[in-house]
């Protein structure tokens, strides 16, 4: 009964009556604004990505920031690169001092580490920035490296006198997804403390399935504002550069615009939530006190016995090979049990087994669900099968994990991801240890 209904809905319209003819259509240049706008409104995030990645020209490097994104800069001879007036990139001990009184002076300050991995158990620092306002914020690089970068102040010594501001637990700070800079500071002898509002966090409790909530999805829905991409500064695929080779001034514009951006998302986000008291309870009671205990959890990470996978990792190889050596008796040949193709014709042009499940293009298929169809029907499907079983057991698990444990700790370090599943269970990434069978 639905087929005439679906009929109708895939049939393409040629009697609409148009205000205009085809030919008075005319192609214009693209209104990148009104597009933004549009695709945010009706979360469009692939195709808003889309848009902005095809604004970048293709070579991307740290040196060239297009123009949309480009901040004006001025030299100010205290040592205080000026970004709009208001975005500084601080590289002498003066104007460090003068950032650091203002950082004891706010009552809330934003925070935000650039580092040399997405890792945070392996990320050093490159530089750190800071908020107290919106509209004025700091970039403070300590470790670029690039030919001619010019001298900036020392990690360790900086690290040091931010230390007992970041370990103050009466001292309120703001972070996006702040639990990765727990983690990264903690390789630096730094227990971040007082990590008041995360706005990743605030955004995820107000509303879970409204939108990602990343930085630059949250700037454009809540914000109307196209961030500065990573790819803007650091480049793209092959020719991506690390954070630590991006020249200071795009690197001031694009970090200290992170804090920037961070302080006015709880701006917007905090107050939403103050006015519904049964989810500001939510984010005060379950969510923010959980952070320091994920990154306490992740921070441990989890023993694994390498000896002991790679004895499991034997011993699945061994009875890999002992399915193949059957399959090969059963099709009276050797043949790839990894090849779609292969397993195509000796399933069904050879063994004259029934077709169940069709590719998209017509072919037999062999994924799972066909071979499950037609396992009672002999005893090659039902190998298959467990063949691939094991195959995923020693490549996700006995291989990988060995391959993954941190070489410091001789542990796993997971990701525990607090703004992903909109039911608001935890998740597991990197490597996903909920999935361990």
């Amino acid at each position: 009964p639905q087929l005439p209904l679906s009929r109708q809905l895939a049939t393409i319209r040629l009697d609409v009556p148009l205000d205009e003819a085809p030919t008075d259509l005319a192609l214009r240049e693209r209104d990148l604004d009104a597009l933004r706008r549009l695709y945010a409104r009706y979360e469009f995030n692939a195709a808003l990505k889309d848009l902005d990645n095809k604004a970048l020209p293709d070579d991307l490097r740290g040196a060239n920031v297009p123009a949309q994104y480009r901040k004006p800069t001025t030299s100010d001879a205290d040592g205080t690169l000026a970004m709009q007036g208001v975005y500084d990139c601080v590289v002498d001990q003066a104007a460090f001092d003068g950032w650091l009184d203002r950082l004891r002076d706010a009552e809330l300050f934003a925070i935000d580490t650039e580092t040399t991995s997405l890792d945070p158990m392996r990320a050093e620092i490159v530089g750190l920035s800071f908020a107290v306002e919106t509209g004025k914020a700091a970039y403070v690089p300590l470790a670029h490296d690039y030919p001619g970068a010019p001298p900036q102040l020392g990690r360790d010594a900086v690290l040091a006198a931010l230390k007992p501001l970041l370990e103050d637990p009466a001292k309120a700070k703001l972070g996006q997804h702040a639990k990765y800079d727990i983690n990264v500071f903690s390789r630096y002898g730094i227990t971040l403390q007082g990590v008041r509002y995360d706005s990743m966090l605030e955004s995820y409790v107000w509303n879970s399935t409204a939108t990602r909530h990343d930085m630059d999805s949250l700037a454009r829905r809540y914000l109307g504002y196209t961030t500065i991409p990573y790819e803007a500064v650091a480049g793209k695929g092959a020719k991506q550069i690390p954070f630590s080779q991006v020249a200071l001034e795009q690197a001031s514009a694009y970090a200290a615009e992170d804090a920037d951006i961070t302080l006015r998302l709880h701006e917007t986000l905090w107050p939403k939530l103050a006015k519904e008291p049964g989810l500001q309870r939510v984010y005060e009671t379950i969510e923010a006190p959980l952070i320091p205990v994920l990154a306490r959890m992740e921070q441990r990470g989890v023993l694994v016995d390498t000896n002991a996978l790679r004895v499991q990792s034997n011993e699945l190889a061994k009875r890999m090979h002992a399915l193949q050596q059957r399959a090969y008796e059963i099709a009276g040949r050797t043949f790839s049990l990894d090849s779609p193709k292969q397993l195509q014709a000796i399933l069904f042009d050879e063994l004259k087994l029934p077709i169940v499940v069709k590719t998209p293009t017509g072919q037999p298929s062999t994924n799972e669900e066909a071979l499950d169809a037609i396992a009672d029907q002999h005893e090659l499907p039902k190998l298959i099968l467990d063949y691939r079983g094991f195959a995923k057991l020693r490549s996700t698990y006995t291989e990988k994990l060995a391959e993954i444990v941190n070489p410091n700790t001789g542990r796993v370090h997971t990701s525990y991801g607090q703004a992903i599943a909109a039911t608001g269970r935890l998740s597991s990434n990197d490597p996903n240890l909920q999935n361990i069978p």
